[in-house]
């Protein structure tokens, strides 16, 4: 039995209206899955977060306003998918309750676990990897994995694979900001090279995700 945890990106949840027809096709997969596998799934906050945060940005709310909303949108897009996958119990919101509920269930679906300075749902995805000594950590996003540029700018070429090291180089040239759209945030990337945490950063098209679960070749970047 593996052990995987799996960061679902807001934008893949709502990439503008709730994707209703993925989030369906996404729970028999995982439902499947989860049967002989540990999974923990932590949801991003996306434009819901970024729909708030910008007004108020705007005002000047401060740091600690931009990160409770964006923590209070990844636990609404969490209870969106807890509800697709059956699961109305309390929401996990701390490493103990997600090593809790994972000891008693093989699924278990959270948002984002606390403020962190600098931190985003992603990097509470990898701290919990990291205390569960999961297999793999699996990033799902709307674009295929890495690039060496913008994806969406012409000639952008994926990177198949990337070690730890010129990864955390590459975020690193990123300033972090509330409700950030990027592959991963830079407190995730200094986790993942610490911990040495085998890292696969793949699209939301669900053949190619359930290649990755099952082991198999799959398109993407692998980080490691």
């Amino acid at each position: 039995m593996k052990k995987i945890v799996m960061s679902l990106g807001g934008s893949v949840i709502i990439p503008n209206e709730i994707d209703y027809n993925y989030l369906k096709k996404f729970k028999k997969m995982i439902n499947r899955i989860s049967k002989k596998n540990k999974i923990v799934i932590v949801c991003g906050g996306g434009k819901t977060a970024r729909k708030y945060i910008d007004p108020l940005l705007k005002e000047h709310a401060g740091s600690k306003a931009y990160a409770m909303i964006g923590i209070a949108a990844t636990r609404i897009n969490a209870r969106l998918v807890r509800g697709f996958l059956g699961i109305t119990e309390r929401i996990p919101e701390n490493m103990r309750a997600v090593k809790s509920d994972l000891k008693k269930d093989n699924l278990v679906v959270c948002g984002a676990l606390g403020m962190k300075k600098g931190m985003t749902s992603d990097g509470n995805a990898v701290e919990i990897a990291s205390e569960i000594n999961a297999d793999f950590f699996v990033n799902i996003t709307d674009v295929h994995g890495l690039y060496n540029k913008d994806p969406h700018i012409k000639g952008a070429k994926l990177i198949k694979e990337i070690n730890y090291d010129d990864f955390l180089d590459m975020i690193n040239k990123i300033k972090f900001k509330a409700g950030q759209h990027f592959i991963l945030d830079q407190a995730s990337a200094k986790l993942i090279k610490k911990n040495k945490i085998k890292t696969l950063i793949v699209s939301k098209e669900l053949k190619n995700l359930g290649k990755v679960l099952k082991g198999k070749k799959f398109k993407g970047t692998v980080i490691g």
